[in-house]
């Protein structure tokens, strides 16, 4: 289990290419806004394994009271602050994440499997794993900041879709650190039972190992099967699913 405590040895990606902390670290601007405008209870949401080849889509949301976030120690004295998963090393996610949740007012996760991808289309299953997220929650939140355009949660919820929200909302931020690495855990679990594929390394994503496992042992029942990967599999295209495209239909990030 990692140590919050601990050193973190590597830098991170950000700091690797040169980006200043000031332009990666989230804050609570967005949040602001919603509680100016009457929102108490303001949740963040995002999720990971939109684009992957298997497993499930994962949505995490997670609440906090708008107090300053938890900082790690990092080299030379500085502090690795919270901000988007993807800017973050695998050491700096894992240690967040044992952090986060005692900070966190709440958090909720949920998860949609690659059948219900499959069946329902990825917007479909986004707002079923988002629902069961919510669900999860001790209460209803006043507005849910989403990461990215579109507002695939629609129905009941109060929505705020802001770009980049993860590396801009602590909320958003927080959620999308626990989504990856609750995600990732669970792939490299996975992977235990099927190590051909390297799901600890690519978490279901596209790399030459999966697709060499692909290639020769075909999808695991893991995998999303109307995903066109498979149209490149000459032994294994028979095993395609196909839906109907439609407008629910988002860009596979």
């Amino acid at each position: 289990m990692p140590n919050p405590e601990a050193i973190i040895d590597e830098p991170p990606a950000a700091d690797r290419a040169g980006t200043a902390p000031a332009d990666r670290t989230a804050g609570y601007a967005i949040e602001e806004e919603l509680r100016a405008a009457g929102a108490v209870r303001i949740a963040g949401l995002d999720e990971v394994g939109r684009g992957a080849w298997a497993g499930p889509v994962v949505v995490c949301v997670a609440v906090t009271d708008l107090s300053p976030p938890p900082e790690l120690p990092g080299r030379g004295g500085r502090s690795v602050r919270l901000t988007d998963s993807k800017l973050l090393t695998r050491a700096s996610r894992e240690a967040f994440a044992e952090v986060l949740p005692g900070w966190l007012n709440c958090h909720g996760i949920g998860e949609s499997s690659p059948q219900e991808i499959d069946e329902l289309g990825m917007t479909e299953a986004l707002r079923l794993a988002a629902e069961r997220a919510l669900a999860a929650l001790p209460y209803r939140p006043d507005a849910i900041i989403l990461d990215g355009k579109h507002d695939f949660l629609r129905g009941p919820w109060t929505a705020r879709c802001e770009v980049q929200a993860d590396r801009r909302s602590v909320s958003v931020a927080a959620a999308s650190v626990l989504a990856k690495v609750y995600r990732d855990r669970l792939m490299a679990a996975l992977g235990e039972e099927h190590p051909e594929y390297g799901f600890a390394d690519n978490a279901g994503y596209p790399s030459p190992v999966h697709r060499r496992a692909l290639a020769e042992h075909g999808p695991t029942p893991h995998h999303r099967l109307s995903w066109s990967y498979l149209d490149a599999l000459p032994r294994w295209r028979h095993l395609r699913k196909h839906r109907g495209a439609g407008p629910d239909q988002l860009a596979l990030l």
